[in-house]
């Protein structure tokens, strides 16, 4: 199956380096240990998009976002870049907890990936400044969603359609939070599973910037120093 020129898929496995050290390696291997029959092939045809998004004013910045699929394929790089985040001005938006409509932000589709099995995202918390990394493991279950054709209404065009949640959206907010959801074009998203991630020690850019994280955007500064970082809301 051919890879989007965005994608590098390494296999096997055991031959994984850069973000996916030896650690993630064994996770991965456990996780076949585990769960064996989750490393099968999928019934999805179509690809699925993966997006990142953000509370207000609370930027993040990915420095990668990368993909185990269910046949244990690597796609490293399948997200990066700056996240969805709403910084409307004059401090009018809420930064505590997620809003009601979240989905799958900023991203791209992981062309030629099956249904994920493990994503690992690294990324920088401007709002602190402090750089995390996360393992994101998809349950069955969130699989099974994935698959399952449903009946639904576009407003946009008033017509009834047969739609898939293929859209995985991860939430990242201050203190290491990572929340993803699963929704559609039409469908209302729902939550699949929250991760603490934890302090990357090598910092920004895997120490290569000395310590220096991406600015944080003058609405965004503004707001924090009036509020602050609304922890624990997340």
């Amino acid at each position: 199956m051919a890879l989007g020129k965005n994608y590098r898929a390494a296999s096997p496995i055991s031959k994984l380096c850069g973000p996916f050290n030896k650690c993630t390696a064994l996770l991965i291997g456990l996780l076949m240990v585990f769960n064996p029959q989750s490393f099968a092939q999928s019934d999805q045809k179509l690809p699925w998009f993966l997006g990142f998004s953000a509370p207000a004013y609370m930027e993040v910045w990915i420095e990668t976002a990368d993909v185990v699929d269910i046949q244990g394929r690597v796609f490293r790089g399948a997200g990066g870049g700056i996240a969805s985040v709403p910084k409307p001005p004059n401090n009018q938006g809420i930064a505590k907890g997620w809003v009601s409509s979240n989905g799958g932000g900023k991203g791209r589709h992981v062309t030629g990936a099956d249904l994920p099995h493990l994503i690992y995202v690294r990324w920088q918390s401007l709002a602190e400044p402090q750089t995390y990394e996360a393992y994101i493991v998809i349950p069955e279950s969130a699989r099974e969603i994935m698959r399952k054709p449903e009946k639904a209404f576009c407003r946009a065009d008033g017509k009834w359609i047969t739609d898939y949640r293929d859209d995985v959206g991860i939430g990242l907010a201050p203190d290491g939070i990572a929340k993803v959801w699963l929704g559609g074009p039409c469908l209302k998203a729902v939550e699949i599973a929250r991760v603490e991630g934890t302090i990357n020690p090598r910092g920004p850019y895997e120490g290569k910037s000395g310590g220096k994280h991406r600015p944080l955007s003058g609405t965004s500064k503004a707001y924090i120093e009036k509020f602050g970082i609304p922890y624990g809301s997340w």
